[in-house]
């Protein structure tokens, strides 16, 4: 981490001239191991924060001008806007989810002044890690460290949410912030996305590795395909509603909805809808099945997930499902893990399997896909801080 920092200091100083005065911040990914597409229908997930993610060295400005610069997007070059300015700009392409979240804390009357910032991410953009909610909580806990905000943690992960929803213009749960901004080393966390209750539950994996495999796809559909499976559940607990009390798909079991088939008449809402309800079960279950130390029970949880997303979420497709399969001789449990339509899948692997896994998965993907799938072997780390 030393180096890391060391190494941020001397490109922030090539970018912005000097690097007196300089503080170094660092906000994970995350990986979902199980409850896919069920935090905005009120349902539970069970994340846990990466070992990797994105880093943000800055420095406080004295006028009102916040400048920004990504070594991932070098090309894009340094980024300005005003704070008394801070509106969405096509043009500022990833800036606009840190900008969204500026906005929420100016919109709370904090007063901020300008900021230098140059960021790095190590999460490959556009493989469902959750790059966009990494940069939007590095940006909560600049500014909460920089301006000296004492401002509640679940808070800050709601602020992060709504720049997402509000200022980016993509609808999504609070898992993402919520894992990322709430992470804890060797834990997963049991969150209901309902209540926001969580649960700390130790990620104790006797022998196993967690692999991360990115299929390499781009995800140019993966935003509006988002936010039209959140209509079609929209419309799913309306047509429930009519027939039960609740406010979210979330607090229905599974076996009430399968006895509600016959209120749907459009057979992709009523799939759309048993997805969300079929897996809210399975992940308390799946949890459940962890707690009590039954390792092959949860892969077989995280099998049955993907099964659901691929065939009635239809989120998954031929890369996705490719990786699945090829996978699947040597994990105990694996899924695609995200918003799918590209990005990635996560799989249980045990730890004397782990090379002869990447050695034999790489090259059957690249046969049948024509490129490679990229390798994390992951460790589970803690939540957005400064560094």
């Amino acid at each position: 981490m030393d180096n890391m920092k060391r190494k941020l200091r001397e490109d922030f100083s090539r970018t912005f001239g000097s690097k007196d005065n300089t503080r170094v911040f660092f906000a994970p990914g995350r990986v979902n191991l199980i409850g896919e597409h069920t935090d905005y229908v009120g349902g539970h997930v069970f994340p846990c924060a990466l070992n990797f993610g994105t880093y943000g060295i800055v420095r406080k400005r004295s006028d009102r001008t916040v400048r920004m610069f990504s070594a991932n997007m070098d090309e894009k070059g340094i980024i300005e806007f005003s704070l008394d300015e801070v509106i969405f700009d096509e043009s500022h392409d990833w800036v606009n989810y840190p900008k969204g979240v500026i906005k929420e804390f100016l919109s709370l009357g904090h007063p901020l002044s300008g900021m230098d910032i140059y960021v790095y991410g190590d999460i490959p953009n556009g493989a469902g890690l959750s790059s966009s909610a990494s940069l939007e909580l590095l940006m909560g806990v600049i500014i909460e460290s920089l301006f000296e905000i004492d401002i509640d943690r679940i808070e800050l992960c709601k602020m992060s949410q709504r720049a997402e929803n509000n200022f980016v213009g993509v609808n999504c749960g609070i898992m993402d912030q919520f894992a990322i901004g709430m992470g804890k080393t060797d834990c997963a966390i049991l969150l209901d996305c309902d209540t926001l209750n969580y649960e700390y539950v130790p990620l104790v994996l006797k022998g196993l590795s967690i692999i991360i495999t990115n299929t390499n796809k781009r995800r140019g559909l993966a935003d509006s395909k988002y936010n039209e499976r959140r209509e079609e559940t929209d419309k799913a607990l309306a047509i429930l509603q009519r027939k039960f009390d609740i406010a979210s798909l979330g607090e229905l079991s599974l076996v009430d909805f399968e006895s509600s088939k016959d209120l749907f008449v459009d057979d992709v809402i009523y799939k759309r809808s048993r997805h969300s309800v079929s897996e809210n079960e399975r992940t308390l279950k799946a949890v459940e099945s962890l707690m009590k130390g039954d390792l092959k029970l949860f892969g077989s949880y995280m099998n049955a997930s993907h099964a659901s997303l691929r065939d009635d979420y239809e989120v998954t497709c031929k890369e996705l499902d490719t990786l699945v399969m090829l996978a699947e001789p040597f994990s105990v449990g694996v899924r695609m893990t995200g918003a799918g339509f590209g990005g990635c899948i996560v799989a249980l692997v045990e730890d004397s399997k782990v090379e002869e896994f990447k050695k034999v998965v790489g090259l059957e993907y690249e046969k049948a896909i024509g490129y490679k799938p990229t390798f994390y072997v992951a460790s589970i780390g803690d939540g957005a801080r400064e560094i």
